[in-house]
């Protein structure tokens, strides 16, 4: 996330900025720990004097960062979550990117029940603010087809617990398993699982990119995954041909990602909004050029938003991981070939 904000950030630096500004993006780690995030985000705050806060990453550690931002005004931009608490518009300092986890389960939903006819899903979800978001979307998508889930299991972050759960999931023989993690309790469950059954395997975007693919290696075969970015190595798409060209100038050794093209999105979003401003900047103008842009589009890539809707994009893509440990990107479960 931070190097595809950074690559948009030295590609306007490298033009001269914004209005003669240069843009610094100051980075912490929080450790996925929502009381390291506290900590950091009011030290980003308080100390930094921070502009904006751009890119925060996680459900949970975002829950405990944003009130800070929303109590100083300051901007909550592009949080890689798609959480549904933050797509409150009352939080009118945030502005989203992607689009929401309910949006990518109903998609995981829809694909299962009519590209394969399944009906049979059991779901393992991580039990925070998180998995639950997941969880919650799965039981909507499925309830609105007259469905509910065969099961639920839980494990908690950090802690493991996911090996105790492939049993029972096994036990009730499901047709397909969709799990809200992160990459390697997924990966974890899709080896231990798949040992007893032949069940369909999908997870959403935050479960997946290339950490999935490396704890995987041959065993991700076949898994689905949703992403909220279109395909970060196709570069017939225009926005992605941006983002490879600015990524090489950052760093000619970086490889490609479905999450820094995320970065790199966010990164051109605060770069709008800034420019939106002109000369005059101000949080309150950075927040309301943003939010009174009806359309927005980077390269071919568009976002909407307007006053009661805080979420640019509604786009999401399926992919699957091939023989070779590598996404590619298809239109249905059923499809035999990538495109």
């Amino acid at each position: 996330m931070r190097q595809g904000i950074l690559a948009a950030f030295y590609e306007v630096n490298q033009a001269g900025g914004v209005h003669g500004r240069e843009l610094k993006l100051e980075t912490m780690d929080d450790a996925y720990q929502p009381e390291l995030a506290l900590h950091t985000t009011r030290w980003l705050i308080e100390k930094r004097e921070v502009f904006a806060l751009i890119g925060s990453v996680g459900t949970p550690t975002t829950r405990a960062a944003y009130p800070l931002a929303h109590a100083a005004g300051i901007p909550f931009l592009a949080p890689v979550t798609g959480a549904e608490f933050l797509r409150d518009p009352a939080l009118d300092n945030v502005i989203n990117l992607r689009a929401s986890y309910y949006q990518e389960t109903e998609e995981v939903i829809a694909r299962l029940t009519e590209d394969l006819g399944v009906t049979r899903i059991a779901v393992l979800y991580q039990d925070d603010a998180y998995g639950r978001d997941g969880l919650e979307g799965v039981r909507l998508a499925l309830g609105r087809r007259g469905l509910e889930p065969l099961g639920t299991w839980n494990y908690q972050r950090h802690l493991g617990g996911v090996r105790h759960a492939a049993s029972p999931i096994v036990e009730v023989d499901p047709e397909a398993v969709v799990i809200i993690g992160t990459h390697e309790p997924v990966a974890a469950t899709v080896k231990a699982v798949r040992r007893d059954t032949d069940a369909v395997f999908m997870t959403v975007s935050f479960g997946s990119g290339k950490g999935l693919t490396r704890e995987l290696k041959k065993d991700g075969h076949g898994v689905y995954a949703t992403q909220v970015v279109p395909f970060p190595e196709d570069s017939a798409i225009p926005i992605v041909a941006r983002y490879h060209a600015a990524l090489s100038r950052l760093d000619p050794q970086a490889q490609p990602g479905f999450v820094s093209l995320e970065g790199y999105l966010a990164g051109r979003l605060a770069i709008f909004g800034l420019d939106a401003c002109g000369r005059e900047l101000s949080r309150s103008c950075f927040i309301e050029g943003l939010q009174s842009s009806d359309f927005i589009s980077f390269d071919g890539f568009q976002l909407n938003y307007g006053y009661g809707d805080n979420q640019g994009s509604d786009a999401v893509f399926l992919t699957v991981i091939d023989g070779e440990g590598k996404y590619c990107q298809i239109n249905k479960l059923s499809d035999e070939s990538c495109r």
